[in-house]
């Protein structure tokens, strides 16, 4: 949680914005809709079209490819991301993967559904987003992570990202966030991969995650550093 309440990985943000947005999250309920509302309003005035936590597409992609490539069952394999914000994973999937990929990004905030339905679709005169393949797809609703039962049926994506949704969920008590990792694993494939991005110990992520993901194996792989921290992507992963 350490980066995420300090680290906005925004290299073109001034960093009087970047200072006022840290701020802005210091002491704060992260699981309080208005306030990634706020943020997302805010952090989209600016000239920046995507945002992230921790870390963006290009540090992501040498695990994500891999395993896109692995799971041939489907094509194209879908993918969701829960609790999206303005990340860039969504579009860099969408942009940059040379194999055909159906992306899904889910988020509470109005705001941010918006904005990269904006981004997605060319609005206020910006560039429409080019798929990396021509059988593509990339869509974005808003959702409740904790409750994917309107956008998602079981089973039903061979991937699932999380970058920093269970980390900001869990400021609120580890009841949401089991529930979280329970609606993530209800919308996986019996062969899929969930992945949660952090920077929370493997002393503390791995024990909840095997306690909340039984039947599913838990590994975890060392990111980084990037921008001087390490992270951690944690893979819960049925059978392959």
């Amino acid at each position: 949680m350490a980066a995420l309440r300090r680290t906005l990985h925004v290299a073109t943000l001034a960093a009087g914005a970047r200072r006022a947005l840290a701020g802005s999250l210091a002491g704060s309920c992260l699981a309080d809709r208005r306030l990634w509302d706020k943020l997302h309003a805010d952090a989209g005035r600016g000239s920046v079209p995507t945002f992230d936590w921790f870390f963006g597409y290009e540090e992501a992609q040498g695990l994500l490819l891999p395993l896109l490539q692995e799971s041939g069952a489907a094509c194209p394999p879908r993918v969701l991301d829960v609790g999206c914000g303005t990340s860039s994973l969504c579009t860099g999937l969408y942009t940059k993967c040379p194999h055909p990929v159906d992306v899904l990004g889910v988020d509470f905030s109005p705001v941010a559904v918006a904005h990269m339905k904006s981004l997605l679709e060319g609005g206020q005169g910006q560039t429409p987003l080019c798929p990396g393949h021509p059988a593509s797809q990339l869509h974005f609703m808003q959702a409740d992570a904790q409750n994917l039962e309107p956008v998602a049926s079981s089973g039903s994506f061979q991937l699932v990202l999380d970058k920093g949704t269970w980390d900001a969920i869990s400021r609120g008590g580890l009841p949401g966030a089991y529930q979280l990792l329970s609606e993530c694993l209800r919308v996986l494939s019996p062969q899929g991969t969930l992945i949660q991005f952090s920077d929370e110990d493997p002393d503390v992520r791995l024990p909840c995650l095997e306690q909340g993901s039984p039947g599913w194996t838990v590994t975890v792989q060392e990111l980084g550093p990037f921008g001087g921290i390490t992270y951690f992507a944690y893979l819960v992963q049925g059978s392959h």
